[in-house]
């Protein structure tokens, strides 16, 4: 009998009248000992249960189903990721700064690594002017334009590839027919993969509605 067998079933004989049974009721705690048993399990799947309702305690596909609830796809558990780092995620996700420039930058750099670069043609820091700025007519720069407000230009970067673990490149070193570690292979098993749907989810999240950024991917 565990120790929650053992709370349960004293805790029923306490409520049976003591004048009704001798000392020795080896009949009646066997009777009990099957309730109590049932009863402790009622008592740890609510445990469990209330256990799975807070983000800090939360564990296995209960967290899965917290980042799916808050974020959609946007946020799922990486092969191999811990609760623990999950639980980090969706917790900087849920703090996470939205609405501004600043936050596109942020979100993208902290999915794929890279910082972005962001043209807003209605911002002078951006296009500067005619020898103003750092930027200007021979200078690289961007074309600037009052008409187009709420707007900005994004250029997002894919991640470094880490590839795959032990498994070389076409051509590439140690890989070749023969040579080296070599399999087909397919995109799903790349390590740390960022798809582009990924970068433009994240890039909706954090933008101020109605506001439209003209995206472009490249590696």
């Amino acid at each position: 009998m565990t120790g929650d067998q053992q709370d349960m079933l004293a805790r029923l004989k306490a409520v049976l009248p003591s004048l009704w049974f001798p000392d020795d009721t080896p009949v009646l705690d066997g009777l009990l000992t099957g309730v109590a048993w049932a009863w402790a399990w009622v008592y740890a799947v609510l445990q469990y249960a209330r256990t799975q309702t807070r983000i800090a305690m939360a564990t296995d596909v209960w967290l899965d189903m917290i980042a799916q609830d808050f974020f959609g796809s946007r946020v799922v558990r990486r092969a191999g990721q811990s609760d623990d780092s999950l639980r980090r995620r969706i917790q900087h996700e849920l703090g996470r700064e939205r609405g501004t420039r600043a936050a596109v930058v942020s979100v993208l750099t902290d999915l794929t690594g890279r910082p972005p670069v962001v043209f807003e043609p209605a911002r002078a820091t951006d296009t500067g002017g005619y020898a103003t700025g750092g930027v200007g007519w021979g200078v690289a720069g961007g074309w600037g334009n009052l008409d187009l407000p709420f707007q900005c230009f994004i250029t997002a970067y894919r991640p470094l590839g880490s590839g795959i673990a032990s498994v070389a490149g076409w051509g590439d070193g140690g890989g070749g027919y023969g040579t080296g570690a070599v399999e087909y292979a397919s995109l799903a098993m790349v390590q740390g993969q960022v798809t582009d749907t990924d970068i433009n989810a994240a890039i909706a999240d954090v933008l101020p509605v109605s506001f439209i950024g003209w995206t472009a991917i490249s590696d």
